[in-house]
Formats: C-alpha cells, sequence, structure tokens
C-alpha cells in the first residue's frame, strides 16, 4: 500500500462469511450519488470541527465514519480506520503512493483491492477496509495499532498506534455526523438502499461503470466495456462473489427468489422467453430500475424493470470468496 507496505505474495485466505453481513448490520446502508464526499460533515457545525484538518480531509474522515456506521461497524472500528488513514495518506485521497497504491487507505490494484476509480471512491475504499477489519478474529480485543496493522499489514507494523489519540479525538468530534450524499462511483445511482455490505459494493461497482460502452463478451478488461452479464459478474466480484459468466448460468446459480417476493437492491434480474431461455440480466438498485448494459450501441446506464422478468436472485445473500492481498 503506501511506502511503509511489505509486498503481498498471496491473497487473505479468509472467507467473508454471510453472518458478517446479517446479523451484523443493524440498519441499511445509504448508498446516494451527488455531492461528493463533502456532504458527510456534522449537522450542528462546518468542516472546522476537527481543529487542526482542512475540510478536504474531515470531509474523508466523515466519510469513513459514515460508513462505518452504516455498515453497523462498532465505534472502535471507526477508531481504527481513521487511525489506518491517518498513516497511510493523512486522510487525503491520494492519487498516488508506493508502487500502485492510491486513496485514503492506500489500497493496491494490482493486489485485488478494487480499480484505480473504485480506489479514489473513499465510501469504497472505506467498504473495503472495514470488510476485512470484520473478517479477522478477534478485532475488538486487539489494540488500535494491532487490528489496523491485520489489515494493512505495513511494513513498519507498529506505525498505527501514534495515531490512536488523534483517531479518538476525530471520532469524537464526528460522532454526530450526518451525511446528505455518499459517492458511489460515477453517474446518478441515487438514493439507493443497499440491505447489506456485498449489495453495497457491488452497486458501488455498476455505478462506477456507467457511460462504458456495451462490448459483447466484454467484461471491463482490455476491451474497456461489458456486456450484460459481463457487467454483472465484475460487480459481484467487487464484492468477493463469484458468479458464472453467462446471464443462464447466473440464473441458475440462484438463490432464487420465491415469486412475488419484494426486489432490493442488489438483486440480479433476470429477462428472456423463459427461465430455460434466459437472454438478459442487470442489477436492481430498486424495486423499479436497474443498472444493466442493454446491447450494441447503447452504454451501462440505469433503465428501468419492465414487467417481462423471467426470475430474481440474490447473490448478495451468498458466502463471499477469498479477500484481496493488502
Amino acid at each position: 500500500m503506501s511506502t511503509t507496505k511489505v509486498v503481498a505474495t498471496a491473497a487473505v485466505a479468509v472467507l467473508l462469511p454471510i453472518v458478517f453481513v446479517t446479523a451484523g448490520v443493524s440498519g441499511i446502508a445509504s448508498v446516494v450519488t451527488g455531492g461528493g464526499p463533502g456532504d458527510c460533515l456534522p449537522a450542528d457545525s462546518t468542516a472546522s470541527a476537527v481543529a487542526g484538518y482542512r475540510p478536504e480531509q474531515t470531509a474523508n474522515a466523515a466519510t469513513i465514519v459514515a460508513v462505518g456506521k452504516q455498515l453497523a461497524v462498532p465505534p472502535q472500528g471507526w477508531v481504527v480506520a481513521i487511525a489506518a488513514a491517518l498513516q497511510e495518506s493523512g486522510l487525503d485521497n491520494l492519487d498516488h503512493g508506493d508502487r500502485d497504491s492510491l486513496g485514503l487507505f492506500q489500497q493496491r490494484p494490482s493486489q485485488g483491492w478494487g480499480t484505480p476509480v473504485q480506489i479514489m471512491n473513499p465510501t469504497y475504499a472505506a467498504t473495503q477496509f472495514y470488510r476485512h477489519l470484520l473478517a479477522v478474529t478477534d478485532w475488538q480485543r486487539m489494540s488500535v495499532n494491532d487490528a489496523a496493522q491485520a489489515v494493512q499489514r505495513s511494513g513498519v507494523p507498529d506505525a498505527y498506534a501514534q495515531h490512536e489519540h488523534a483517531a479518538r479525538g476525530i471520532v469524537g468530534a464526528l460522532a454526530g455526523v450526518t451525511c446528505t450524499g455518499i459517492t458511489v462511483g460515477t453517474g446518478d445511482c441515487a438514493h439507493v438502499q443497499a440491505p447489506n455490505p456485498t449489495a453495497l459494493v457491488a452497486i458501488n461497482y455498476a455505478c462506477g461503470q456507467r457511460g462504458l460502452p456495451y462490448v459483447w463478451g466484454g467484461n471491463g478488461g482490455p476491451d474497456g466495456g461489458f456486456d450484460c452479464s459481463g457487467l454483472t459478474k465484475a460487480a459481484y466480484a467487487a464484492a468477493g462473489i463469484v458468479l458464472p459468466r453467462v446471464a443462464q448460468d447466473q440464473y441458475n446459480a440462484g438463490p432464487r427468489l420465491p415469486a412475488g417476493q419484494p426486489l432490493q437492491p442488489g438483486d440480479l434480474v433476470f429477462f428472456g422467453a423463459s427461465d430455460t431461455s434466459i437472454t438478459h440480466v442487470g442489477i436492481a438498485i430498486s424495486a423499479t430500475e436497474m443498472i444493466d448494459a442493454p446491447d450494441v450501441g447503447q452504454v451501462v446506464r440505469v433503465d428501468r424493470i419492465g414487467p417481462s422478468r423471467v426470475g430474481v436472485t440474490r447473490p448478495s445473500t451468498t458466502r463471499t470468496a477469498s479477500l484481496p492481498a493488502g
């Protein structure tokens, strides 16, 4: 990650079971695009509420705290995340770092943390930090330094301790933070209510691809575009869930929703002549809209969900794959 990081040679062999997603979340994670991290500020104050920090730094800290709240991470976790960001970036959303390290936590695209665009999104970066933190056994019994190190794996393993006092002060100042908007990727995926962290990351990824061209067989690689199932596969891969490549196989993989059960953001919505002839898939962002790659000559966008859908699956309730290396 930063210049203090040791190069990771393999992915962390840790499974993030769905129990973290369901039992650990007491509320709904609000994912809103629009004004950017500057919208996350104390409701009863200004960006100067955290003495000694610039408005941009305070806004980034507020985003980290807000995401922690939304994912029902205990306040101690917010302190760990702020201490890590203070060490790695000084709470600045850096577009550079050691090797390919980027962003608030100096996460590395080459080590599986996400694309450069994703990592430069403070909401995405904070979500990924918390996913890793919550996968650490007994992290709440660790010191702030050791918990941060378990996620960041720094070449200077005691570097985070020096920031604990400042991190506690920042969290204290921002404990009442409210957000009118948290940026998710690009585009206007507005007022999406993600029901769990897995769906949040998948939607975050898909929102970040808006405007890219439809490419037959595309999966966001060198071709720079997606087809419908390439988009859904890539979005859930960012959340640690491996989906089959084609829409029919994704539908078969499930888990399927019973007919009549309400849609929720993150659900995959399938279309076709029948459940054995699936021709299209998109990711629901509400009961009536989805993100999809529609067809040749069009771009990744938000579309209305028509009445002709064949079925729905909910991959966000599937166990996630191994987390990326640090």
